[in-house]
Parts: structure tokens; sequence; C-alpha cells
């Protein structure tokens, strides 16, 4: 049945028919609904449609998580271990000591020194020494000093590069010291002798002169 006809707000439009025409036709209908036992009140909507339809939705609230900004993580603290560990510097060598006929000498009992001098002749004085290693077993460098050739004179010596070795690491008088020291003329035909150098230690030549 047609709900809508018996509706005050249903009001049919003409569209051109007789107004006695249709109040005839609205009282068929009504006696219509009364024979078939319809009712005349329109049926309401169904409750759930219109209420969900109705209802005003309420916003979710903000979740924590959301509107909680993140909190930055922080970096882990490197460990102690992970450090790298400082290393004791171990006791550095020195050439030799002030001793015996080296007593009055220079740059013994030092660390790389720039000088040696046994405190006698002209012969026995290195200068400008500069050392390309020092701490290992054996040190090497390279200075000046007075080369005296075969059947000259110390007076008609002249000066020309020569190779320092300090060698016999070791400990004397409980410190740790280079206890020998030669020096030669590579440019004159010489070469290291191991068999001949200063004692640095007990202040000697070896062999004994």
């Amino acid at each position: 049945m047609n709900d809508a006809a018996t509706s005050p707000a249903a009001t049919p439009r003409h569209h051109g028919r007789p107004a006695a025409t249709w109040a005839g036709a609205l009282a068929a209908v009504a006696a219509a609904a009364v024979i078939t036992g319809c009712s005349a009140t329109p049926s309401q909507p169904a409750a759930s449609a219109s209420s969900a339809s109705a209802a005003p939705t309420t916003p979710a609230a903000p979740s924590s998580a959301a509107s909680t900004p993140a909190t930055p993580t922080a970096a882990p603290a490197t460990s102690a271990a992970a450090q790298p560990s400082a290393t004791p510097s171990g006791a550095i060598p020195v050439l030799g000591q002030l001793a015996g006929v080296f007593a009055q000498g220079q740059g013994f009992g030092q660390a790389q020194p720039a000088k040696i001098f046994n405190g006698g002749d002209p012969t026995g004085l290195v200068t400008h020494i500069t050392w390309q290693s020092w701490g290992g077993r054996k040190a090497i460098g390279s200075g000046t000093a007075e080369y005296v050739g075969p059947n000259q004179s110390v007076a008609t010596g002249t000066q020309k590069p020569a190779t320092v070795v300090a060698f016999h690491l070791g400990t004397c008088d409980g410190k740790l010291m280079y206890q020998a020291v030669e020096w030669y003329f590579p440019g004159e035909g010489q070469s290291f002798d191991p068999t001949h150098y200063e004692n640095v230690c007990t202040g000697s030549y070896v062999p004994a002169s």
C-alpha cells in the first residue's frame, strides 16, 4: 500500500486534471484502506537507519602514541673496552753514559744526540747527526766527522759524511742504553765493523788500544 497517498504532505500534483476527479479518487482510496485493514498511519522509518544517520559522530580521541612526539633514542654509550687503550710508552734507550775515557765527552747518556764527542782529538767528534732509527736493536744515523786517510796526520784531516751506528742494546748500571757506538765513512770505501767500537757503558775502546 502506498502510505504517501494518505499523508497530508504528499499532495498530488494535478497535471491538468479537475479538482473533483482528485477528490473522488481520494475517497475511494480511503474506503479501500478500511476494507483491507491497512493502517492509514504512515509507518515509522527504521530507527536504526535514522538514528545512524542523525546521530552526530563523536570524533575519536587522538591516540596518545600518535599525539606524543617520539622521544629520540640516545646513542648507546661506547664502552670503555671499545676505546683504544693507552699503551704506556716503553723506556727510551740512551747512548751509553759518561764514563771511563769518555767521562768528559758529549752526547753520551742522551737519546738521539745530535753531537757525539769523545773528549779527545777531532777524530772523536761527529756533528749534525740525524737519526733514521732509534729504539730498536740497532740505531742508525748520519752526520759529519773528520776523516784521516792512510799516511795522513790528524792536522790534515777533512770533514766527510759519516754513518753512525749505535748497537748492543741492553741494561748498564740499571739503565737501558746502547752500549756500543761506531762511525765510518761509506764515501771512502769503509763499512760497519761490529768488532771495532767504543764501549760507552764502561768508557773504553774495543779492541783496547
